[in-house]
């Protein structure tokens, strides 16, 4: 299976997000391409266009064990709104034992380079066990969300997984993604009506103030050009 990435996003590029779904899943095959969620905006307008493609979809997600408990509250009624289970992949046991009794539980907020630690065992690597499973994953990746995210087009080679990364959100606004959950009542996290842009771990992720980016509340005492867990940084 191959994917003219070039052709596909000129063809695309002024069509529908659902449309270009629906071709990317009948190319790859609904056992081969799987929706990253971390239950966001982004990610909960794409389960509602992908299970409208296709009910069987698979739609996975990973849980670090540091969630807010809203995050848990949205994932179950995300479930019986439309009718699916999420595939579930979490850390492993042995990484978490040793990198806290050697680190302690907040070292994310010590250096850089201990939250990376954190984040590639939480996330990182069960990203890796998912993915080793299909042909492409879909993200909710936007251009405007940050300044890493500027060039995100719709279709990619992930060079770190080696496998297609489908992001069929890359040209919309925030605005678009809020008019689109109204517009088909797109369960979301009540957080977002508390200030919220962008939720991940509790720890690391807060309310944004009035004018500072989407990403702002994400890992806020780093810059903001650096801000990205490992899941989204390409390969050169």
């Amino acid at each position: 299976m191959e994917l003219e990435i070039k052709a596909l996003n000129n063809k695309y590029a002024q069509k529908s997000p659902e449309e270009f779904l629906g071709e990317i899943v009948e190319r790859v095959g609904t056992a081969k391409i799987a929706l990253a969620s971390s239950l966001s905006i982004e990610d909960q307008v794409l389960t509602a266009m992908l299970l409208k493609t296709e009910p069987k979809a698979r739609i996975f997600f990973i849980d670090t064990g540091r969630h807010f408990q809203k995050t848990y509250d949205l994932m179950e009624e995300t479930m019986h709104r439309y009718h699916f289970h999420y595939e579930v992949y979490a850390p492993e046991s042995k990484d978490l034992e040793e990198m806290v009794a050697g680190h302690g539980p907040n070292l994310f907020y010590e250096s850089i380079e201990l939250r990376k630690k954190c984040c590639e065992l939480r996330k990182v690597k069960p990203l890796q066990r998912v993915l080793s499973t299909v042909d492409a994953w879909i993200c909710g990746l936007r251009r405007e969300q940050s300044p890493t995210r500027e060039e995100v087009n719709l279709l990619e080679w992930d060079g770190n997984q080696a496998i297609y990364k489908v992001n069929p959100l890359a040209f919309w606004s925030e605005e678009k993604i809020w008019d689109y959950i109204r517009k088909e009542n797109v369960p979301y996290s009540s957080l977002y009506d508390k200030g919220f842009r962008s939720i991940g771990c509790r720890p690391c992720t807060r309310a944004v103030k009035p004018g500072e980016d989407v990403r702002g509340g994400r890992w806020w005492w780093e810059s903001p050009d650096k801000k990205e867990c490992g899941l989204h940084i390409a390969q050169p």
